[in-house]
């Protein structure tokens, strides 16, 4: 008889190999290559809350969460287009945070 383990890993295991993952190009084409770059960052999105909601779901802080996924879109970034261009990008941040670019509550009335 064929015993099957199944196994679980928690969420930041998965996303630790889907960065490695992620970090080696692949040596297909996939459907999602024939994708505007528009649908990809959506997609990209949508598996991101997906991966978020999970771990929040498990107990990981949303902190946590954050500062992690910052550490991994900076890394991969740098990795894909080096650090001077990345630390340009990254002046810029500041004005868009205060000008609400990524606040996702509703204005108070």
């Amino acid at each position: 008889m064929l015993n099957l383990i199944i196994r679980r890993d928690p969420p930041w295991i998965r996303a630790v190999s889907l960065l490695s993952f992620m970090n080696h190009p692949a040596s297909f084409t996939t459907a999602r290559d024939s994708l505007p770059d528009h649908e990809q960052k959506q997609a990209a999105l949508s598996y991101l809350s997906e991966a978020w909601a999970e771990a929040r779901h498990d107990g990981v802080d949303g902190d946590c969460l954050a500062q992690a996924s910052l550490f991994a879109a900076f890394a991969e970034l740098v990795k894909t287009y080096g650090e001077d261009a990345v630390a340009k990008f990254v002046e810029g941040l500041p004005v868009r945070v205060r000008n609400g670019e990524f606040s996702t509550a509703l204005a108070k009335q």
